[in-house]
């Protein structure tokens, strides 16, 4: 049974931890990010790209696979379908295909219109208990083609998204998408504070989690962060994983070649992965 993050972002933002966003591409990462959820007795939000949506064939496909997965696992733990960096169209369609949570990103909108778009996905969701995530400022580095430089967020435009009635609120703080690169500045916790000043109860939400030291997360989920996306770690651990498999030539001895041996390396590195993360976040035994 998915339901909204409306109700554990509240949780982990009292209580805080934060919950992971893990971006699933396949069967093998939808699977190894409910099963680790479950071990781990976490809450969790499994993120969609429009970009991995569109690769899984759509949307509806997305969501009755992992509608079915949740059932035949038997995940009893909190799951948030989630679409993430969602256009105003893409927005509507995830709607329409029963996802459980939407980020509408109308960041690169000028402020009225993306307020405007944001009300009206607020008022739809809202109707039919999807929650529902805004975004202010760019997040930088580069995702499904948009690209920003790591820019900080406004904290009066930050309260004005928060007034909406938005469950969750990405800011940028100067975190990127992808590698951060060797002259990355950090995180700003000044920038942070002063938005959660602004914005009280609201969970905030960090984007770009790959490769932000594990001392930065942990002050960060202190200063109101409450949902963190991880993406690019789990991908990396994955391809190595593969390449381990088959230059180790284990896809040439025996059956190996077997999509499910030759994918099984890769999935468990994702599983180890979201363990670490899950510990690392707060979020284990908050079921």
């Amino acid at each position: 049974m998915l339901v909204s993050a409306t109700e554990m972002l509240k949780k982990a933002k009292a209580g805080h931890y934060a919950v992971g966003q893990f971006n699933i591409n396949n069967l093998e990462w939808t699977k190894a990010v409910l099963q680790t959820a479950q071990e781990l007795n976490s809450p969790v939000i499994l993120g969609v790209s429009e970009g991995a949506g569109k690769y899984m064939t759509g949307f509806k496909t997305v969501a009755a696979m992992v509608k079915a997965m949740d059932e035949s696992l038997g995940i009893t733990v909190p799951v948030a379908l989630h679409l993430d960096h969602g256009s105003y169209e893409g927005a509507k369609a995830c709607i329409e295909a029963g996802f459980s949570s939407i980020m509408f990103d109308g960041s690169h909108f000028p402020l009225e219109e993306n307020i405007a778009k944001s009300k009206e996905i607020i008022e739809i969701c809202h109707s039919k208990g999807i929650s529902v995530e805004c975004e202010v400022g760019t997040i930088g580095g580069e995702e499904d083609g948009v690209i920003g430089a790591g820019e900080v967020a406004d904290p009066e435009e930050c309260k004005m998204i928060a007034d909406l009635g938005v469950d969750m609120l990405a800011a940028g703080i100067g975190n990127i998408h992808g590698v951060y690169p060797a002259n990355w500045a950090g995180l700003n916790f000044d920038a942070l504070d002063a938005i959660q000043q602004k914005t009280g109860e609201m969970p905030l939400v960090l984007h770009g989690g790959t490769g932000i030291p594990d001392d930065m997360i942990k002050k960060a989920v202190t200063l109101g962060v409450s949902k963190i996306n991880v993406n690019t770690e789990c991908q990396l651990v994955f391809a190595e994983a593969t390449r381990g498999y088959i230059e180790a030539g284990k896809d040439l001895q025996g059956k190996g070649f077997d999509p499910r041996k030759l994918l099984a390396p890769g999935t468990e590195a994702i599983k180890a992965k979201v363990k670490e993360k899950m510990e690392l976040f707060g979020s284990v035994g908050k079921a």
